[in-house]
């Protein structure tokens, strides 16, 4: 991973010796300048609280340089164990008469998980009865010097403020020469955040009911980089999806690629139009804002129709099947079947790109010691040798899957907690923990829900953030899933989610 620059600061001598009086009066704002940073609506706060989970469970997230499309991701690992920060004060007195006017204090990180840091008040020395979850993108956590410049009143916690008689002496002592958040930590959150994306743009995304075509859809919302998206010709109906996904396409890439696309005539004509000008309206995502796909040469090992591999199920992501190339499509993509689908008219044949990291060549779930889910239909203990000669098949050489071409390191541990995407149910971020770490894969176990309902995803992909994302952006997290009680609302919001999710699923033998 590349370094990059120390971008944090330490603490000057003029930011470091404001006059700080527990009974120094609360001053005016006097024009003080915010920016403002996308935060959880009150709706994502209450539904969960990661600090007391985390107690509860004594479990560590997952560091935010784990994920390559995590915001801040590159500088996130500066901030570290000791760092001075400040943060609103929650332990203050305000007179009759007095506004309620925010009043600030200084603290120091303990530990950081995801986005999130446990805080120690300054003054509290060894006694951590106040300490207290926060996350570091919090509108109301800055770097030290914030308050004294913008005209803030900074007063120590009422439960310590007899600790010290000299809290400026004490201060300084303590702050100067400390590091603290870089000025520019905000404008850097908000750069983080941008999407090249933009709400009524319009491109080719899956379409959810039947996985082997795709539709024209239209961007509806922007949050954190992931994408609503509304079917055309489909009132009321959209899918969630990160924008740089695999599942999503620029306007004529079925055309040119040759993949089914469900269109009215007018749209298909279009196509043709754009493909010989080249010329994109404003209302249409140019392919340069895409996900960015390797391009195939002659010399690559390319995958030929009728070959068999391993493959994560589509459909049912708790499990690797065998699988087959149904159809060998332009630029690299296929169709691909899992063997034994119920399917019979091709309906759930998936698209994938060559470079895909959730398909596998044969024997790579026994290498890793990932169970093989055998076709739905087939009886006995699988064996790969004996499958390809009663199919009469062939596979695909081991040398054209990325997986082999380019080793990723996969710094996943077992026990992480992350919050991840519910790819059966995508416009849900759910509390989660790596249950299984398998060469760059993990097998995500949503908390709460039985195994039934883990999947496995590649360790690099975009649907899993670290904890504190949610609060970030302000998008919903679902907590974990309760032991069910009788006649409750929360038994029957369970109770629905859990029958959509099986219903996406493909059918088991019993």
């Amino acid at each position: 991973m590349a370094t990059v620059p120390d971008e944090t600061v330490s603490v000057p001598p003029s930011l470091a010796s404001n006059n700080i009086s527990p009974s120094q009066q609360p001053s005016r704002l006097n024009g003080a300048t915010f920016i403002a940073i996308p935060t959880a609506s009150a709706d994502a706060i209450a539904s969960f609280i990661w600090g007391s989970y985390l107690k509860t469970t004594g479990a560590h997230g997952a560091p935010v340089s784990f994920f390559r499309h995590a915001p801040l991701q590159d500088m996130w690992g500066q901030l570290t164990a000791g760092m001075k920060v400040e943060v609103i004060n929650s332990d203050c007195s305000h007179g009759p008469n007095d506004t309620k006017e925010k009043i600030f204090w200084f603290a120091y990180i303990v530990r950081v998980e995801g986005y999130l840091a446990l805080l120690r008040y300054e003054g509290c020395d060894d006694d951590s009865s106040m300490d207290f979850w926060c996350n570091l993108c919090n509108k109301d956590v800055h770097c030290v010097g914030w308050c004294g410049q913008n005209g803030i009143k900074l007063a120590p916690p009422r439960s310590i403020e007899h600790r010290q008689t000299d809290w400026k002496t004490f201060l300084v002592n303590k702050l100067v020469g400390a590091k603290t958040l870089p000025e520019s930590f905000r404008q850097k959150i908000q750069l983080s955040l941008r999407c090249p994306f933009k709400k009524s743009m319009i491109l080719e995304v899956i379409d959810k009911f039947r996985v082997s075509q795709m539709r024209v859809g239209k961007i509806s919302e922007v949050i954190g980089g992931r994408l609503k998206i509304n079917y055309e010709n489909i009132p009321g109906e959209h899918f969630w999806v990160h924008y740089a996904s695999e599942l999503i396409h620029p306007v004529s890439w079925s055309h040119v690629t040759g993949h089914e696309i469900e269109a009215t005539q007018e749209y298909h004509n279009d196509v043709v139009k754009l493909i010989e000008t080249n010329s994109y309206s404003t209302s249409i995502a140019t392919p340069d804002l895409f996900r960015k796909i390797p391009k195939i040469s002659p010399d690559d090992d390319q995958l030929q129709e009728g070959q068999k591999l391993e493959a994560v199920d589509p459909l049912d992501m708790s499990r690797i099947c065998p699988a087959t190339i149904g159809k060998v499509l332009k630029n690299g993509y296929f169709m691909l079947s899992i063997d034994g689908s119920l399917a019979e008219d091709g309906s759930d044949w998936f698209c994938y790109h060559s470079s895909s990291r959730l398909i596998f060549p044969i024997n790579f779930c026994e290498i890793n010691k990932i169970p093989l889910s055998p076709p739905l239909d087939y009886q006995g203990e699988f064996e790969w040798e004996k499958y390809l000669r009663v199919t009469n098949s062939v596979y695909a050489p081991r040398e054209a899957f990325q997986i082999i071409k380019e080793k990723t390191t996969n710094p996943f541990s077992i026990g992480m907690k992350i919050e991840a995407v519910d790819m059966m149910a995508p416009h849900l971020v759910c509390v989660a923990t790596v249950a299984q770490v398998a060469d760059s894969l993990i097998r995500v176990h949503f908390d709460g829900w039985s195994d039934d309902f883990e999947q496995w995803i590649d360790c690099q992909s975009t649907n899993i953030y670290p904890i504190g994302w949610c609060e970030l952006v302000g998008y919903k997290l679902e907590p974990p899933k309760q032991p069910e009680q009788e006649n409750t609302e929360t038994t029957k919001r369970s109770s629905k989610k859990s029958n959509n999710r099986k219903s996406n699923k493909r059918k088991r033998l019993t």
